[in-house]
């Protein structure tokens, strides 16, 4: 269906972890690590730009699975490289193997899920669903 779309397409993205990235912003109480939501973010977001230029206009994609472990903790200042390697299409959905790196070892694998939709269509539904809430 989406002819860029192929087993093996790859994309790393990097960030430096600051302050917003740590798991200390939304509990004091917690140490100044990298938090793992924003480790599952870095995945979503290092996926969904390498499936992106190959889509056609008005498409964008979803996430809708996320199977991943953190397994280090990383802190502030470090830099973190997270991959995205497509592992199988099925029609309009695209599986990844994700990981993510500090600068000394790996934090984080699993895999993530994510599906190709029409943009427009999406927002229809949304639309629909804000304008019916109890539906």
């Amino acid at each position: 269906m989406f002819e860029g779309i192929r087993l093996g397409l790859s994309r790393e993205k990097t960030i430096e972890v600051t302050s917003e990235l740590t798991i200390a912003t939304l509990d004091g109480k917690l140490p100044a690590v990298y938090s793992t939501p924003a480790m599952i973010c870095l995945m979503e977001v290092t996926a969904a730009g390498a499936i992106q230029p190959h889509l056609p206009e008005g498409y964008i994609s979803v996430g809708v699975e996320v199977h991943v472990r953190h397994l280090a903790a990383t802190p502030l200042g470090e830099q973190v490289t997270a991959t995205a390697k497509i592992v199988e299409v099925v029609k309009n959905v695209v599986k990844f193997e994700v990981e993510a790196r500090d600068e000394r070892q790996l934090i984080g694998s699993g895999t993530h899920t994510r599906a190709v939709i029409e943009l427009e269509r999406f927002l229809r539904g949304l639309k629909r669903r804000l304008e019916n809430p109890g539906a």
